[in-house]
């Protein structure tokens, strides 16, 4: 009786244990089947579905009438599945019988096969034409494991005229990847340069997908999805097309030089043009390795734009500067005469005046129709550089502009607290001499020279280069630009000698001046000093001219037009050109006249739903 009890509560607690296990295992995998399903289903479909991601079409840009400059053009382009030649070098060579693939290519597809599994399909080839693709799909028996599809090439219809503004695209590096998977995408590319590197998120559009079932392997078996990437939005610029492609051929007299044309009251950019220039088509397929060591080796710069990165002492462009600083702070007024002998002395050191016989009696309008550098000298030095630094900077001197397209600089308005935290230096009174006119320190951009001059033209307004007009999803981007507070007078006085610069036979740009009614203009020449020539030298017969390129004086010349009520306003550098400030000023009295001519402010254009309309 005893064992009888003892061996039913073993089996008691062994049924209990066997209960409770199973209930266990059957309450896990309850949870599992249930609370879990789409976790595990989630991670099943992982298994067996590929999702490949297809890049959208890239937004176009366009001028402000509608002229396209970056667009997208049909291409062709050949993969090559591995697994699927028995000889993959014999088949490439077949292909490349029909279609141009160089033995470095070549050595390329094999080594990227070699890092590929043999079923994923290799770029053999891109940028093909219809001819192209026509030859390779009539020849595909006999070419295993190639096959054609349609693609999308980045094309510049105005190619070298407007390389510097819209940059140009290319594949991504490794320096370049970010989270973003669709930069992982075979051959995509991103904008490298210019405005299709600043916008390129807006222009890059939204990834499209495949959805396609795999093997354990991850061979594609089937698709079973296909979703359409969505376009980039469209940018329009500010920019004149014809106007560029004039303002380029005009640069194009001299072997390295710049040119911006801007409006005078809100800013727009009609042409922005650096000279020489590169064909940004050559970076869409890929620019061959010699043509890009040609372009880093050439003295000119083609890869630079020189309006936003080039930084230039300004000369006697910034004589305007100096003016207006020395009639706001009370050193001069209208009446101010300065004796200019030739020369001017400080203390012991004598600074020299360009003309050597000198300019008499002159007061600020006379200073600057003749460029007098003592008038200048004796202003910088009642006014002080602290007061010349802060009017260059309500000038837009000295800082970025915030301008739309990547490698802007922000040039050099030196001060006394500049130079103490840069070199420990105390300021030094002949420091402020040669700041006066524009040397020494100083360094601007071509961009920052046109600001300034738009903001004395139009009144005193603080404008600032403006590049997009409208991005389609967020229409107008022009905002109202504030007041610098500049004396209405005091403007006066300096637009009265910047027309006598051009328009008075004794005005130093006189020569440059428009002859042809009703247009006019005013400005201002300048040259900045590369190597000084002393005097010396000067006496030795050694002239600027007579000096190896590259260490020739750089010419400027900064205008508006028309005189009367200024509409735009232009900055106009020459690398090293002969004859000084003469070079840029036929440049910029050429540039000045075919704007007012064409006065893009006022040609009607076609908006997207066919109403005309003044841009």
């Amino acid at each position: 009786m005893e064992r009888h009890k003892e061996f039913s509560r073993r089996a008691l607690i062994l049924g209990a244990g066997k209960i409770l296990v199973f209930g266990t295992l059957a309450s896990r995998l309850a949870y599992l089947q249930i609370v879990e399903q789409k976790k595990f289903q989630t991670l099943s479909d992982k298994n067996r579905i590929s999702l490949r991601l297809l890049p959208a079409g890239r937004g176009e840009i366009m001028d402000r009438f509608g002229v396209p400059l970056a667009v997208n053009r049909q291409d062709f382009r050949a993969f090559l599945v591995p697994e699927q030649s028995e000889d993959v070098a014999e088949t490439l060579t077949r292909l490349g019988q029909l279609i141009p693939i160089s033995e470095e290519e070549k050595s390329d597809i094999m080594a990227e096969i070699g890092r590929r599994r043999p079923f994923t399909p290799i770029l053999a080839k891109e940028n093909l034409t219809w001819d192209d693709m026509s030859k390779v799909e009539l020849r595909l028996p006999d070419l295993p494991g190639v096959s054609m599809e349609e693609g999308q090439m980045r094309s510049y219809p105005l190619g070298t005229a407007t390389a510097h503004i819209i940059g140009y695209i290319g594949r991504v590096s490794k320096a370049e990847l970010t989270d973003d998977p669709v930069m992982e995408i075979p051959g995509f590319r991103i904008g490298k340069t210019g405005v299709e590197k600043k916008y390129d998120g807006t222009l890059r559009g939204e990834a499209g997908q495949i959805q396609a079932e795999v093997n354990v392997v991850g061979r594609e078996i089937r698709e079973l999805s296909h979703t359409e990437g969505k376009k980039g939005h469209r940018l329009t610029l500010t920019i004149d097309a014809d106007l560029q492609m004039q303002c380029q051929e005009y640069l194009g007299r001299e072997a390295s030089s710049a040119a911006v044309v801007m409006d005078a009251h809100n800013g727009e950019v009609y042409a922005l043009c650096s000279h020489p220039s590169f064909d940004p088509n050559l970076f869409s397929s890929g620019i061959p390795a010699d043509m890009w060591e040609e372009l880093l080796a050439n003295p000119t710069n083609p890869l630079t734009n020189k309006v936003i990165s080039g930084q230039y002492p300004p000369g006697s462009t910034f004589k305007m500067v100096t003016a207006m600083a020395g009639l706001e702070s009370g050193a001069i007024n209208a009446s101010t005469h300065v004796f200019c002998p030739g020369y001017y002395m400080l203390g012991n050191t004598k600074f020299h005046c360009w003309n050597k016989q000198g300019h008499g009696s002159v007061d600020v309008v006379a200073a600057l129709r003749e460029s007098c550098d003592s008038f200048f000298y004796e202003v910088g030095k009642r006014t002080g550089i602290d007061k010349i630094a802060a009017m260059a900077r309500r000038m837009g001197l000295g800082s970025k502009l915030d301008f739309d397209v990547p490698g802007e600089v922000g040039g050099l308005v030196p001060d006394q607290e500049w130079k103490q935290k840069r070199y420990k230096e105390k300021w030094q009174q002949g420091e402020t001499i040669i700041a006066a006119i524009g040397q020494g320190y100083m360094l601007t951009t071509p961009l920052q020279l046109a600001t300034m001059t738009a903001r004395l033209a139009n009144g005193g307004k603080a404008v600032k280069p403006v590049l997009v007009r409208s991005i389609e999803a967020e229409g107008n981007q022009i905002p109202d630009w504030p007041e610098t507070g500049f004396n209405s007078q005091h403007l006066d006085l300096v637009k009265k000698g910047m027309a006598a610069v051009v328009n008075d036979p004794r005005g130093t740009g006189y020569g440059s001046h428009i002859t042809e009614a009703p247009y006019s203009m005013a400005g201002k020449t300048g040259t900045s000093q590369v190597r000084r020539i002393t005097l010396a030298q000067r006496d030795a017969g050694i002239k600027n001219e007579s000096l190896p390129w590259k260490f020739r004086h750089h010419a400027l010349f900064v205008g508006y037009g028309p005189v009367e009520a200024p509409k735009y306003v232009t900055a106009v550098i020459v690398e090293h050109g002969v004859g000084g400030a003469k070079a840029a000023a036929p440049i910029a009295r050429d540039i000045l006249l075919a704007v007012q001519k064409r006065d893009p402010r006022k040609i009607r254009t076609v908006d997207d739903t066919g109403e005309k309309k003044t841009p």
